[in-house]
């Protein structure tokens, strides 16, 4: 069984800050890449950043350079740092975790959770 809490979120201006957590709760010996996805109304919910255990990052083009992903193995917590934020970063973001350590999430196997609301209003 794995529970997924998703947190950090909420509504900043253009250019604001805000971070994310992800507290995994999971009876595996140990987890594998986590990943932040977001889900704009009506639209897919697209991959954002992964990180695998050993630390390697991933992030889609759109966030380079504003966004951080790390994680906290001891605690299976995950982060996100966003900075320089804007609207289209808007969406609900959630976590996941994969089957596979690598640098992509190829294979989610925890149920979508709630998320967390990001908004970014000018």
């Amino acid at each position: 069984q794995v529970q997924l809490v998703e947190s950090g979120g909420g509504s900043v201006q253009p250019g604001g800050s805000l971070r994310l957590s992800c507290a995994a709760s999971t009876s595996a010996a140990t987890i594998n890449t986590m990943g932040w996805y977001r889900q704009a109304p009506g639209k897919q919910r697209e991959l954002v950043a992964a990180i695998t255990r050993g630390g390697t990052k991933y992030y889609v083009d759109s966030v380079k350079g504003r966004f951080t992903i790390s994680r906290d193995n001891a605690k299976n917590t995950m982060y996100l740092q966003m900075n320089s934020l804007k609207p289209e970063d808007t969406g609900v973001y959630y976590c996941n975790i994969d089957r596979f350590d690598t640098p992509f999430m190829s294979q989610p196997i925890a149920s979508w959770g709630q998320g967390t609301q990001v908004t970014i209003s000018s």
